[in-house]
């Protein structure tokens, strides 16, 4: 649902009407699908998820309970001051968020009051510090020489605190870098440590699958992604193509592992060459979900497609020491059409020919013809 600006159409929203792409009001959004049902008032849950910058969320009690609406600004407690939010999420889907992150409710902050006008802009006011202040540390740091990767500032809504997210490989000594920076913005510093697909998810960004980085809109978890996930996925391990934007392996690369793993179970393993009377036969490819082997000779170029039933039938002919007459000899009597492997491809080289074939024609027989003599 969009956030209030955003409805309203003042030059403060988005104008996307909650359609954001980047950074909106949808950024790791929940769809509230209990939102039209009426509860009890006796069974109502107080507890309000409210949404920060870069997607950022914390619950927050509503012990007056205070009517919300889904992107409503509200004032909630923070540490010695107050902060500016928008709730994203409430009701009985609070309670199952809670309990899947094992959130304890008796250290939960209370939400003080909706926002008013006032205090949305005085908020965006303090917004525009932001940026010159992520400039100005990042000078700071090059002069201190600290092994650190500043990626964000936020500002509390109060303006007295600032809130800094960097990312580093090793321990780093920032006592001098906070000294510097209270003395310099006047502010309380907290420096908080991310990890680079936080980083990733902070920034956002256009994947390689052309839609927006998983990690900035819905993906909350993040689960370690290792080389085997591609091995499985008969990829080619190429760090270019399987990193993402945050410099490690992506996270889509567990999508569908479960499913080459359960597909992997019948399919064997090649240790070694295929035993065959035309000389030995090498895997070149596996075709999982075909269940096809491609083999190949080494006197011959070609690439032979193979049953998964009959490479098992001749591996087990080998450990018995003999040796099938050919790969192929078991799959043609069960009329294995390998021509429609790729019959996708003849039928668009058939349609386009067709068509170079017809414009030809009509060029010749749109030819003008002699002038005509008058008689």
């Amino acid at each position: 649902m969009a956030c209030s600006t955003c409805v309203s159409g003042t030059s403060a929203g988005c104008r996307n009407n909650g359609g954001c792409e980047t950074g909106g009001c949808n950024k790791m959004n929940v769809f509230d699908w209990l939102s039209d049902m009426d509860l009890p008032v006796d069974t109502q849950f107080n507890v309000i998820e409210v949404r920060f910058k870069n997607g950022r969320k914390d619950y927050f009690d509503n012990p007056d309970q205070i009517d919300f609406y889904t992107g409503d600004p509200v004032i909630v407690d923070a540490q010695s001051g107050h902060h500016m939010g928008f709730v994203s999420l409430q009701g009985e889907l609070v309670r199952l968020q809670l309990r899947k992150k094992n959130v304890d409710k008796k250290g939960i902050r209370k939400i003080y009051r909706k926002a008013h006008r006032k205090d949305i802009e005085s908020f965006e006011n303090v917004k525009k510090r932001e940026l010159p202040t992520l400039f100005r540390t990042r000078q700071i740091i090059s002069e201190l020489n600290l092994a650190m990767k500043l990626s964000d500032v936020e500002y509390q809504a109060d303006n007295s605190k600032a809130t800094f997210f960097y990312s580093a490989e090793d321990r780093v000594d920032f006592r001098e870098l906070i000294k510097r920076l209270a003395a310099e913005f006047k502010i309380r510093v907290e420096m908080r440590q991310i990890s680079l697909r936080q980083e990733a998810g902070y920034l956002g960004g256009i994947g390689s699958c052309g839609r927006e980085l998983c990690c900035s809109t819905w993906l909350s978890e993040f689960k370690s992604v290792s080389t085997s996930a591609a091995r499985y996925q008969n990829l080619s391990l190429n760090p270019s193509k399987l990193s993402g934007q945050c410099g490690r392996l992506k996270c889509c690369l567990n999508y569908e592992l479960e499913t080459y793993k359960n597909a992997l179970k019948d399919i064997p393993e090649i240790e070694y060459p295929l035993q065959t009377e035309k000389g030995l036969a090498q895997l070149q490819k596996t075709d999982i979900f075909r269940r096809l082997m491609w083999f190949s000779f080494d006197s011959d170029n070609n690439w032979h497609p193979v049953a998964v039933d009959r490479v098992v039938e001749i591996l087990a002919l080998n450990k018995l020491g003999k040796k099938p007459a050919s790969l192929l000899e078991d799959v043609e009597k069960e009329h294995l059409d390998t021509s429609q492997l790729n019959s996708d491809l003849d039928l668009l080289d058939k349609k386009f020919g067709t068509k170079k074939k017809k414009k030809k024609k009509r060029k010749k027989s749109n030819k003008p013809l002699g002038r005509n003599t008058k008689s």
